[in-house]
């Protein structure tokens, strides 16, 4: 994915200036993780979000009896993270995998901060993302989780994000 088409993906959230987004553009680092290759590990103190722009990433962790969890999916057009992690500089406290051979953009967080306080555009797309991603959408999933099977939950996934996993 080029650095065009993942400003046009972020301006869906905030009009980006020109100046921002070739501020933001050598920040960007193309990765390809092949299937069942971590982003993060729980455990890790991560620094980095990637944005998914090709394949699907899971957010789990193993539970007391040996499972694994699935707690979220990121597809394609979101920003994969252990974002309370990252802000506390902190081990994160699950793994996010790739589901399938995926490739995102990669950025330091410390790095998007400074940009943000640069550049207000910015600071108001972070806000907005993390208002509709971690907040909006996140707490019905976190209310499903406690109640919901995880077939029933997977089904919940793929008719919310059918657009995401077709395009």
């Amino acid at each position: 994915m080029s650095a065009d088409k993942f400003s046009e993906k972020i301006r869906t959230y905030a009009d980006l200036s020109e100046e921002a987004e070739r501020a933001w553009a050598p920040l960007l680092r193309q990765r390809r993780y092949r299937k069942d290759e971590s982003f993060i590990v729980a455990g890790q103190v991560t620094t980095a979000f990637a944005f998914v722009a090709e394949g699907l990433f899971s957010q789990h962790h193993v539970g007391p009896d040996g499972d694994m969890v699935i707690k979220y999916f990121f597809p394609e057009g979101r920003i994969a993270a252990s974002v309370s992690a990252t802000l506390l500089s902190q081990p994160s406290l699950f793994t996010i995998t790739a589901i399938e051979d995926s490739t995102v953009l990669e950025y330091e967080f410390a790095a998007f901060r400074a940009l943000g306080r640069s550049f207000p555009d910015v600071a108001a797309f972070y806000i907005r993302y993390l208002e509709r991603h971690w907040i909006i959408e996140k707490e019905p999933v976190e209310i499903a989780f406690r109640h919901d099977t995880a077939m029933q939950r997977y089904r919940d996934f793929i008719r919310r994000d059918r657009s995401c996993i077709s395009a």
